[in-house]
């Protein structure tokens, strides 16, 4: 495994710090990020934002999109919602396209028909013709927190997806889901294009990575060729009481990764 580095998505950072009364901007915002050590953020990288990560010596690891996509293709609006981060993306470097598989209504990923199921993975697959000019693959995010919904979102990926499609495996989500992201990945390596890491204890998210059920290191060993971003997705709901702050867990969390991966390339 060698992979581009260590990353934070950023959801996380804004539920803690709205938990703990913290008012943020973005500079205070990517600074708090890379106190914690990250190599880079998973963001949509407007002009204003890359000042602010240039200077702090931030990457940008991926950005994420969230839409429907079962409905017919003229009617995601592609054009609007998704080429423009697309292209941002591209130009600052990023590499995959991550896309999530809103509700029609909105809210998590919902069971879907098998016509449906057949669409999204349609649907991936022409996003994924339009971006690789920008050479951008895309990725899909498990979203789902029932375990037919995510089921249904994986095979959209793996049956009905062009090969430019991979996966986003989310483990907190397909935790919560009753899936095991580890077995996700040696089923299917080559498409694994991205990974969001959060360790959790049943349903409840923990402080850092190190503690909860997740199996990192087979996680890891799963993915022996794995390139891309190692991308932190901590996560302090109101189900859990922190012991830490998101600057020393997402430090921890990061040491973690790196240790894992350097241990790799030294056996």
């Amino acid at each position: 495994m060698r992979p581009a580095g260590v990353a934070t998505a950023l959801y996380g950072w804004m539920e803690r710090f709205a938990r703990d009364g913290i008012a943020w901007d973005w500079d205070s915002l990517y600074s708090a990020c890379a106190a914690s050590g990250v190599d880079a953020v998973e963001t949509d990288p407007t002009p204003e934002k890359r000042t602010i990560l240039d200077r702090l010596g931030l990457q940008v690891s991926a950005s994420y999109v969230g839409m429907p996509l079962t409905p017919r293709y003229a009617d995601l609006d592609v054009d609007d919602r998704l080429l423009p981060v697309a292209e941002r993306l591209s130009a600052a470097g990023g590499r995959v396209l991550i896309v999530n598989s809103d509700a029609v209504a909105g809210g998590p990923s919902q069971e879907k028909t098998s016509a449906e199921v057949t669409r999204q993975g349609e649907n991936l697959s022409r996003i994924a013709d339009l971006v690789s000019p920008l050479g951008l693959r895309v990725a899909l995010h498990n979203h789902a927190d029932r375990h037919g919904s995510a089921a249904d979102d994986l095979a959209s990926v793996i049956e009905h997806a062009d090969a430019g499609v991979g996966l986003c495996i989310d483990t907190g989500w397909a935790m919560t889901a009753g899936h095991d992201p580890v077995q996700w990945a040696p089923e299917h390596p080559s498409r694994v294009f991205a990974l969001h890491l959060r360790n959790q204890s049943r349903n409840v998210p923990t402080d850092s990575l190190a503690h909860g059920e997740l199996d990192v290191t087979a996680l890891l060993d799963a993915l022996p060729d794995y390139e891309g971003w190692l991308t932190l997705e901590l996560w302090h709901p109101d189900t859990m009481t922190p012991t830490v702050g998101m600057v020393e867990a997402v430090r921890e969390s990061a040491a973690l990764l790196r240790a894992s991966v350097g241990n790799r390339r030294e056996g």
